[in-house]
């Protein structure tokens, strides 16, 4: 690991016209010469890789090599994996939080965009796929943006660079089974790799009470992936990415609570908790195309994108109602449509100008019924009056019958981007590169803005780097998961907000600043130092509100966030380590959007006063050593942090106590000659068993108590291919 400083069906249309007849006919010729093919694949790929730029960036970096070096290996999840990079927190169902972000993570592949979708709990992506990945992060280039905590460009592995493969077994403790195989190869100009994988265990979400396998907690979740390439000729290339994702889980029980809320359901007043059913499904299908020219001094690449995702909450019926008075059964679905266009000209031997173009479409569906029941209200629905319900009295006839509230709704939004900049080596020491974004959001409102970037990347020696720049931001909120939910429908009722207004999120705009520099102290050992500030307006952060287990965004009428980061990575012959520590705040003032989610007596405080934002972790520690020993690679990692916020005496005013998770592995690759290479691995994880805390359910837009997981003795077996 080491860190460093224009619409969509057209286009894919023309890319497989262009390419089909190409491909069919360099198949064919059996003149060419692999070495030339490598040669062109190689230099097409550093084009690619040319028309963006992370210039003046914080740049960290993990590779193939990497994964496999780390108890899991390649059989971790995605989020895992980020999670060694610095400044990355750990929160319940798989999220991440980077420099105090809540989310507002990009994941690209190959450098194309792969738009959000609706998932809680599941991984798109699997670290199979991966070459290489980096975490772009800090005052980002006008090529980025949107979501801009951090940008996951994963580089995918392909067959002519990653030929052969893999089948392996992987499970042990939370009767976790997961099979997997990877395979790639090359026939003359055409390469592929392909991967998938099946995974079930008990342990589908965090525990909600610290148990070791919790109570209805089963998961069972598939990927599939597709990388296709084929060189057209000298300067171009076509390319297609496929993917898919599928996960069901049983939402996690804690054993010996009964309702408190005094609501009754044809008579019923009890429901042991451990005996509550809740279930949610999600799918994901994703697919990129991708024409690229490298001619002269101008390369191009034009690409059609495309999402599908779907969640599926069902509820328990019964118990929903008397443990929370709403039974909610919603559908929810987003699809995305887009293309991105981007260009990089090489303008003597000290400027290259790069341009770009995305257009992407969003329509969502929202398909939801809610059992509720009837309830006695009083009050305005204002902060000053909020409304006080009670069950209605056993006189009433339909005092314990449910209500059925229908809430369906449906949108479209469009988002277009376009940015301009120039990257000037000033001198042979100094790079500048400035430039411009523009960004228009038509969804829920209509918001735009034009973005100006600047970095500078100084090199006094050939050992030290210092980067700096200033970046301005323009993020929406995510479209697929603002809410249209009529507020109004379930006054008098069981689920009857205590606030009623409901503003639309907004976009969040903020001046960002970042500076800090990389030296090599030895051959092998980098030490870095980064610091930020991050000044918002309308910050945007988000919230699990309501039954089914999905996000929810609002804004913080002002935000700010600020931090410093200590990197160090050390490399040479068998042996690595690295390690990362980062301090950082996040605070927010006045709640201004999708107030009804919150408590009067949240929104009054939180008005006159900044708090600490509920996925704030002042310290993020990430650090992991491996060495192999000639066939045995011995392992192990390190996350610490020194916990999220929760209730104090004022909102998020306290935090759950630290942890420490430890990891280790061994693995030893058997030599069968003719036959490959057969691979052995042992994994324990949580090493010291420590039960810690990620959430305790208390705190502004947390539902509910996570537990990070217990110790767990895994095993696996792989055989190349």
């Amino acid at each position: 690991m080491y860190r460093a400083s224009l619409l969509a069906s057209v286009a894919i249309g023309a890319i497989l016209s262009a390419g089909t007849p190409a491909l069919a006919q360099i198949m064919n010729n059996s003149s060419g010469s692999i070495e030339t093919v490598v040669v062109t694949a190689q230099r097409l790929n550093a084009a690619r890789s040319g028309i963006q730029t992370q210039t003046g960036a914080s740049t960290y970096t993990i590779t193939s090599r990497d994964i496999e070096a780390q108890p899991g290996g390649a059989n971790s999840l995605l989020n895992q994996v980020v999670l060694q990079a610095p400044g990355v927190a750990q929160d319940s169902f798989g999220q991440l939080h980077v420099r105090g972000e809540h989310n507002g993570l990009q994941y690209r592949l190959n450098g194309i965009i792969l738009p959000e979708g609706i998932s809680a709990f599941g991984q798109t992506l699997n670290p199979r796929l991966i070459s290489s990945l980096q975490l772009v992060t800090g005052a980002l280039p006008a090529e980025y943006g949107l979501r801009t905590a951090g940008i996951v460009n994963l580089h995918t592995r392909n067959g002519l660079f990653d030929s052969g493969g893999d089948i392996s077994i992987y499970g042990g403790s939370h009767s976790t089974i997961q099979p997997s195989f990877d395979y790639g190869g090359s026939s003359g100009s055409f390469n592929y790799f392909v991967s998938g994988d099946f995974l079930t265990n008990t342990l589908g979400i965090e525990s909600p009470d610290g148990r070791s396998n919790p109570l209805h907690d089963r998961t069972q979740q598939y990927h599939g992936f597709a990388y296709l390439e084929d060189i057209l000729d000298e300067h171009s290339s076509i390319t297609a990415v496929l993917g898919t994702s599928h996960g069901q889980f049983q939402i996690p029980n804690q054993a010996g609570l009964q309702p408190e809320l005094g609501w009754t359901l044809n008579g019923q007043t009890s429901f042991p908790s451990a005996q509550l059913d809740e279930n949610q499904s999600e799918i994901t299908h994703y697919g990129i195309v991708s024409y690229l020219r490298s001619e002269g001094g101008f390369d191009f690449q034009i690409s059609g994108f495309g999402r599908y995702s779907s969640l599926l909450f069902t509820p328990d019926a019964v118990g929903d109602l008397l443990f929370d008075g709403i039974a909610q059964n919603a559908y929810k679905r987003d699809v995305t449509l887009g293309t991105q266009a981007e260009g990089a000209l090489h303008v003597g031997d000290n400027h290259t100008i790069r341009a770009g173009l995305v257009i992407q479409s969003d329509t969502t569906a929202s398909r939801t019924t809610s059992q509720v029941l009837p309830a006695d209200c009083t009050g305005t629905g204002t902060l000053a009056d909020p409304f006080a319900c009670a069950p209605l009295t056993a006189t009433n006839p339909a005092y314990d019958i449910p209500i059925s509230i229908p809430d369906n709704s449906s949108k479209q939004g469009w988002t277009y981007s376009v940015y301009l900049q120039d990257e000037w080596k000033v001198t042979k020491s100094l790079t500048l590169n400035y430039g411009l974004r523009f960004d228009q959001f038509n969804g829920f409102l209509d918001e735009n803005q034009l973005s100006p970037r600047i970095n500078a990347v100084w090199k006094p020696t050939a050992t030290t780097t210092v980067h700096a720049g200033y970046s301005r931001y323009f993020s929406p909120p995510p479209f697929e998961l603002v809410g249209n939910e009529t507020v109004v429908k379930f006054l008098n009722t069981s689920a009857s907000p205590m606030i009623t207004a409901n503003d639309t999120p907004r976009a969040e705009r903020a001046h960002y600043f970042d500076i800090g520099i990389d030296q090599q102290i030895i051959d092998g050992l980098i030490l870095g130092v980064d610091t930020y500030y991050k000044a918002s307006r309308n910050m945007l952060d988000e919230g699990q509100f309501g039954a089914p287990i999905i996000q929810t965004p609002f804004n913080y009428k002002d935000g700010r966030q600020y931090g410093v980061e200590l990197t160090g990575t050390y490399d040479s012959g068998p042996f690595s380590t690295y390690a990362n520590v980062a301090f950082q705040r996040a605070q927010g003032r006045d709640i201004v959007t999708s107030q009804f989610d919150f408590s009067p007596e949240e929104l009054a405080y939180i008005a006159g006063n900044f708090i600490h934002l509920d996925h704030e972790q002042y310290t993020t520690i990430s650090a992991g050593a491996s060495y192999l020993w000639q066939n045995t690679r011995f392992s192990a990692d390190l996350l610490y942090g020194s916990g999220l916020r929760r209730e104090g005496l004022v909102p998020n005013g306290d935090h759950v106590p630290g942890y420490a998770q430890i990891n280790l592995g061994v693995s030893h690759a058997f030599d069968l000659a003719s036959a490959g290479v057969l691979t052995l691995r042992v994994d324990v994880i949580n090493v010291l068993n420590t039960k810690y805390q990620i959430r305790d359910g208390t705190g502004v837009g947390v539902g509910a108590p996570q537990y990070g997981p217990r110790r767990g003795f895994f095993f696996g077996v792989s055989k190349s291919l």
